[in-house]
């Protein structure tokens, strides 16, 4: 193990850490030293966790009830010579590994994904030379030069720097560059802060460093992470989980069933093939043959669907996944917010001034106090805009997709005020050349640049920076003639106070006048003496789709919370403005520091009642993800950065960004936004909950069937008559009706109040007491309807094989009527349109064409044993269809009202209460159905 992992490198001075490790600045590592320490250390890579083999894993997705059931279902099939439906049971069971594998073997690249990261070059001292050597290669004690562009590629101390700035998004989920400085921090600095530190698989956005390595492969912060997405379970959806307790109840059922049966015939003295065959013709009755076929085909519908809304699924599971979410978890920066500074307060010569419009794009007006007005006329304002878009290096220009920054993203935000107030960066620049620079430097906290005003022939310069660092250099202001007055320091920092309440970034910009012929600034110049020109006010707008999402999921019953590596205050206003409470409401906000303190028993209330999180570290987005789930929610979490992928491999659905998102973030998630906005992270929610509607219609419709064969079966042995219809013939009815009907129903558009109903109950199973009563209801009808007419034909002397004929018919057109009525569990066909579904009709015209062929066709009587029946037996099937038909239709309008529950859109969501839920003894009440 590495001597030096999880020491405080922030909290040594430069001469400790050397000392420490070793090595001299000025030589840096000898060859032969670094050798040995790379044996010692090993190589600069991350090492992944030694799964299971492909074939081990392709074997693993046999491994489940439901699948044991359908082999068993062909394995009988076989065995009773029908080797078509087998054939068509073997390849179910096997495409349905085929896709689990491919799934579970990509989910489990996302730690192969980050050992990439670090397949980069790196610049080093060794033996007093400076060299470009592998990242692979780095250990701790070399000494790396740093330059804008580059990929930080080990932990490193900084120790000499220009400028530097680097973007630690993708590792802490800081919004803007971090500028760095040298210097020994406090041992309590949390990483975001850590200034003196440069982190690997970070980038250098500006500025030179050099840096001493510290922490090599899967001892760097990257490497924890690598550790924290290894340990973190891959947990079962709501779906498949619960499909799995349904197979295994349902595989005891049957095989007692089967038991029951054969104990039968065996005491009624039947010969033990008889009953063995009895046996088997009621275990493939009541095998829903098509259930793993219709789960596929309805989640790669919903997939689909999703992916016209902007959301790709990487596991088909996640869509139904989505449509159980109870909270929801999401970053700021890019998903709830633009992405792109803004410019929206700006204060000068006294007066405050709102800037309408937000991102990249140059619309937008001025205004004061809610009255428009003309920045040209405000000459106090447009100077300091001015000094906005003069004392900038960034870059603004049209692209394919909208205008495009190159630049800092705070300095985009000037040039964009400026541009909308007229100010055009070509014009000005030609009017007020540029002469020198004096560019930003943390340990100064300005930027100054001198100009030649040609109208004028004179010479002046423009400053802006932090507050502190401009106000100080100010002895005057300049009023809205742009003449000098007294500086207000007290007006001045209630603005600030003002603007920083509504979490903005604000600068201070100055102006002062030098004299003539001047080639160079030096900093002695600008020390003071400057006229205050005013403040700009700046914020990551949010986006105002996601405002509507977030009212959409709290209409839903969903909790959002903001988990970000961004400063409280930004996120706390944010928060407000999206609407994570209602008007005026408290949000409870919590940092990183004093999360940590917070034990493991009281995470979860804490968790539970917390809307916002920031400065996290990765770990605590985890442990902040398994603290929801360990009060019964399902989470979905959202992210782009390395820093985010434990967390979403954790989460019930991982959602990553598809534009800003790292490909380690990508791997991890069960989903990725093309968009990366949280709008379609709500459009996903309704598609899931869709999709888990369309699930539980196909379930509802299918299982009758089931029953109704199996009563068919087992009345026929204890009353010690012919069987009414055979293993085959239980086969033809399960294929073709799964196929023709059941699968229409994954076509089912969305119910309207899809969004109104609270969130589902974890814990409820997939048959609620609602439909276990239907499902029974209409199997009992069926099982009359079929025996029924099964004996109303042998009693008018007709043959064994039409009266297994009519049965057979008695149950397609049975279930064909009650197909019209699954569309929706609680409204009638007429209020959803008769042709809201496209598949509906020609799938029903589908089946009656395919029964026709089984009745008609000589091979098809030759094969299934049946028989060609008249017009008397079709009038019969179809009046006892249409009977099923009214029946359920009065049970809907009866339970109308107990079915669903809307959520009044006014209320307050409220999530699970679980310790509620247990102090009643009874189970939680949600979407009853």
């Amino acid at each position: 193990m590495n001597e030096n992992f999880q020491r405080n490198w922030h909290e040594m001075t430069e001469a400790q850490a050397f000392e420490s490790l070793r090595v001299e600045i000025s030589e840096g590592l000898a060859h032969a030293e670094a050798e040995k320490r790379k044996q010692i250390h090993g190589s600069n890579r991350l090492t992944t966790k030694k799964g299971k083999s492909p074939l081990i894993l392709f074997l693993s997705q046999f491994h489940d009830s439901l699948i044991y059931i359908l082999l068993a279902s062909a394995l009988i099939t076989g065995f009773l010579k029908s080797w078509l439906d087998a054939a068509v049971i073997f390849a179910v069971v096997f495409l349905n590994a085929m896709i689990g594998f491919i799934q579970e073997f990509n989910a489990l690249r996302a730690i192969d994904a980050l050992s990439r990261v670090l397949s980069i070059s790196a610049a080093v001292l060794r033996d007093g030379l400076r060299k470009v050597i592998p990242a692979a290669e780095l250990v701790p004690g070399d000494i790396v030069f740093l330059q804008s562009g580059d990929k930080v590629p080990a932990d490193l101390r900084l120790i000499k720097l220009r400028d530097l700035q680097i973007d630690e998004s993708a590792l802490t989920g800081e919004s803007v560059p971090v500028e760095k400085r040298t210097g020994r921090l406090p041992g309590s600095t949390v990483l975001a802060e850590r200034s003196n530190m440069a982190y690997s698989s970070t980038l250098v956005t500006f500025g030179t460093g050099i840096g001493l390595v510290v922490e090599t492969g899967d001892h760097t912060e990257l490497g924890r992470i690598n550790r924290l997405i290894a340990e973190a379970s891959d947990l079962e959806t709501p779906l498949t989980r619960k499909i799995r307790q349904f197979s295994r109840l349902l595989m005891w059922f049957i095989l007692g069933l089967a038991l029951v049966t054969f104990l039968a015939g065996w005491w009624r003295e039947q010969e033990a093939i008889d009953s063995f065959i009895a046996a088997v013709a009621l275990a493939v009755a009541a095998i829903p043959e098509g259930l793993p076929v219709a789960v596929t085909i309805t989640l790669a519908i919903g997939v689909a669907r999703m992916a016209k809304r902007h959301a790709i699924i990487r596991k088909l599971p996640a869509v139904e996944t989505l449509g159980s979410t109870t909270v929801i978890c999401s970053d700021k920066t890019g998903t709830l917010t633009q992405n792109q500074m803004t410019v929206q307060a700006i204060y000068a010569a006294g007066q405050a001034y709102e800037v309408a419009g937000s991102g990249y794009e140059p619309r937008g007006g001025f205004s004061q106090d809610g009255i428009p007005v003309e920045p040209r006329t405000r000459p106090a304002l447009m100077e300091c805009l001015k000094a906005g878009l003069l004392c900038n290096d960034a870059r603004l220009a049209a692209g394919n997709e909208g205008w495009e920054l190159e630049g800092d993203p705070t300095e985009g935000a000037l040039l964009i005020s400026a541009h909308k107030a007229g100010l055009d960066h070509a014009d000005q620049a030609q009017a007020h050349p540029r002469i020198d620079a004096i560019p930003f430097e943390s340990a100064h906290q300005f930027m100054a640049t001198l100009h030649h005003n040609q109208a004028a022939d004179a010479y002046h310069v423009y400053l802006k920076g932090s507050v502190e660092s401009i106000l100080q250099r100010c002895d005057s202001a300049l009023d809205t003639n742009l003449r000098k007055t007294p500086l207000d320091i007290a007006a001045v920092h209630a603005r600030i106070e003002a603007m920083t309440a509504k979490g903005m970034r604000v600068l201070a910009f100055a102006r002062g006048e030098l004299p003539q012929d001047r080639a160079a600034l030096e900093h002695a110049e600008i020390a003071e003496g400057l006229s205050f020109l005013g403040l700009q006010g700046m914020i990551d707008p949010p986006r105002p789709e996601a405002v509507l999402a977030i009212a959409a999921c709290r209409t839903a019953g969903i909790r959002i919370k903001m988990i970000t590596g961004d400063h409280l205050g930004t996120a706390v206003a944010i928060a407000r403005q999206i609407g994570l409470v209602g008007a005026g409401g408290d949000i409870g906000a919590l940092e990183g520091k004093a999360l940590a303190n917070v034990p493991e028993s009281a995470l979860p209330e804490i968790a539970e009642r917390t809307s916002v999180f920031a400065r996290v570290a990765p770990e605590q987005k985890l442990r902040l993800v398994e603290a929801l789930q360990a009060r019964g929610h399902i989470v979905a979490m959202t992210g782009d950065g390395v820093n985010d992928a434990p967390a979403l491999r954790q989460a019930n659905i991982g959602v990553a960004m598809g534009i800003t998102g790292t490909e380690v973030s990508k791997e991890a998630a069960a989903m990725v936004l093309t968009d990366d906005n949280f709008a379609s992270i709500a459009a996903a929610v309704e598609e899931g909950r869709g999709v888990y509607d369309n699930l539980i219609k196909f379930i509802g419709w299918t299982l009758p069937t089931n029953i109704g064969q199996g009563l068919v079966i087992l009345i026929a042995v204890f009353a010690g008559i012919p069987l009414p219809i055979l293993p085959g013939q239980v086969l033809w009815i399960n294929m073709t009706t799964a196929v023709f009907l059941g699968l229409t129903l994954a076509f089912e558009a969305r119910e309207s109040d899809i969004m109104q109903r609270a969130p589902r109950d974890p814990e409820q199973p997939i048959l609620t007491r609602h439909l276990m009563f239907r499902t029974v209801l209409v199997g009992l009808l069926l099982t009359g309807g079929a025996f029924g007419l099964f004996e109303w034909e042998l009693l008018h002397g007709e043959s064994i094989e039409k009266a297994r004929t009519a049965a057979v018919n008695m149950f397609i057109i049975g279930q064909t009527f009650y197909l019209l009525n699954c569309r929706s569990l609680t409204r009638s066909i007429l209020s959803l349109g008769l042709f809201s579904n496209p598949w509906l009709w020609p799938g029903i015209i589908g089946m009656l064409l395919a029964q026709a062929a089984f009745i008609y066709l000589p091979m098809m009587n030759w094969l299934f044993h049946s028989e060609s029946i008249g017009k008397d037996e079709w009038l019969l099937t179809v009046a006892a269809g249409l009977l099923i038909y009214l029946i359920i239709g009065l049970e809907k309008l009866i339970n109308r009202r107990r079915a669903y529950r809307p959520i009044p859109v006014s209320s307050q969501p409220k999530a699970f209460d679980h310790d509620q839920k247990r102090a009643k003894g009874g189970r939680l009440r949600t979407d009853k159905r």
